[in-house]
């Protein structure tokens, strides 16, 4: 039986024969231009069994410990490789249909998610119902010849949705209900009939998000992941895993602090005393988090499950700092490239994979025990 040790160095051995300088460049940045060569890399990743260490053997994984997955994602970022470019469907989207989903969904959909042959996305806020999900109005009704369901509404903010071919779409089914139970979550092929994406340009100039716009469009009743009117349960199958990946950003901002230190403009942050005291702060907050996210792996139940949230709220917070003392360190240069778009980009930081408000929220009420 192979120990952690092994494993982190047999990935070590396969990312210095595998991983490209062109890939490593990328940074895992999906757009048009680079998602053919990224699906290649997925590809690579998924033949070798290092798309998605946690899966099951038989879907394409390794059944990774939680020791195993910790040490597989600090050598992935050690080496600065990306990851699977479905990143939506294989670390949120897949382990909804392993727990959810029919033995005919698990083998249509796992593989070629896995392998980055089909992009998905996740269809959940829309312009009134973004943090508040049972507040969502696109709706399905049964269609009048018994075959499925017609679908009508509008999402936004799909991640990937104009680049994606699949689409994990929560709707109302029932608006006689109280608002949580009426909702039912369909596998949606984006290419069907009745579908627009548009773009969404954000403030950084990316287009990694879009809108959909659905209009009388048929899915059959084998599109349904889990129960009929049971879609809250499905999304919070699905957000408890986006919460939890959220705290693998520890390594992110460790690398990004890195990066700061060793850029040749950042000559203040040896000279003044109040900058020198910041970035301890920062090392520090990654340093807690990281203790945080390993507490957490080792024990789910810890910090009454919502150890999810608790990273997602250190994590938004030391993001929004690093990219400001960024500004700060290097100094007008920063205005312009990479650091510039990342104090400009980390603003989003309070609002993805849920909002400072709603995680403060659960954390009051599942970690502190004070009243809803």
């Amino acid at each position: 039986m192979e120990s952690t040790e092994d494993v982190r160095r047999e990935l070590r051995r396969w990312l210095a024969a595998n991983l490209s300088p062109e890939v490593t460049a990328s940074g895992g940045l999906v757009d048009e231009a680079s998602l053919p060569m990224l699906q290649d890399w997925n590809r690579c990743l998924a033949d070798a069994g290092w798309a998605a260490p946690s899966w099951p053997v038989e879907h394409g994984g390794r059944a990774a410990t939680v020791a195993e997955q910790v040490a597989y994602l600090e050598e992935m970022s050690r080496a600065r490789a990306p990851g699977p470019v479905n990143v939506i469907g294989v670390s949120n989207i897949a382990p909804a249909i392993l727990q959810l989903g029919t033995d005919e969904q698990k083998e249509r959909f796992l593989g070629p998610m896995l392998r980055g042959d089909e992009i998905w996305s996740q269809g959940m806020s829309e312009p009134d119902a973004g943090s508040d999900l049972a507040a969502l109005r696109t709706a399905a009704a049964a269609a009048v010849d018994g075959d499925g369901f017609v679908i009508n509404g509008h999402k936004t903010w799909n991640s990937l949705g104009h680049l994606a071919d699949w689409c994990q779409l929560y709707v109302r089914t029932d608006p006689t209900v109280p608002k949580h139970r009426g909702i039912t979550c369909f596998l949606v092929d984006l290419r069907s009939s009745g579908i627009e994406t548009r773009p969404l340009r954000t403030i950084t100039g990316d287009c990694s998000f879009a809108e959909l716009f659905l209009t009388d469009v048929r899915v059959p009743r084998s599109a349904m992941l889990g129960e009929l009117h049971q879609g809250w349960s499905v999304a919070m199958t699905t957000l408890r895993f986006e919460r939890a990946g959220v705290a693998r950003l520890h390594l992110m901002l460790a690398t990004k602090l890195e990066d700061l230190l060793a850029d040749p403009r950042a000559t203040r942050a040896r000279t003044d005393p109040r900058l020198r005291q910041r970035l301890a702060h920062v090392h520090a907050g990654i340093a807690c988090m990281r203790w945080l996210t390993e507490r957490g792996l080792a024990d789910p139940s810890a910090y009454g499950g919502a150890g999810g949230s608790l990273s997602k709220l250190s994590w938004s917070g030391i993001e929004q700092e690093l990219a400001s003392l960024a500004i700060d360190v290097i100094g007008m240069d920063a205005l312009d490239g990479r650091w510039a778009t990342n104090v400009v980009s980390s603003r989003q930081a309070s609002i993805a994979g849920g909002t400072t408000e709603i995680n403060r929220t659960i954390v009051a009420e599942h970690v502190l025990g004070l009243p809803r």
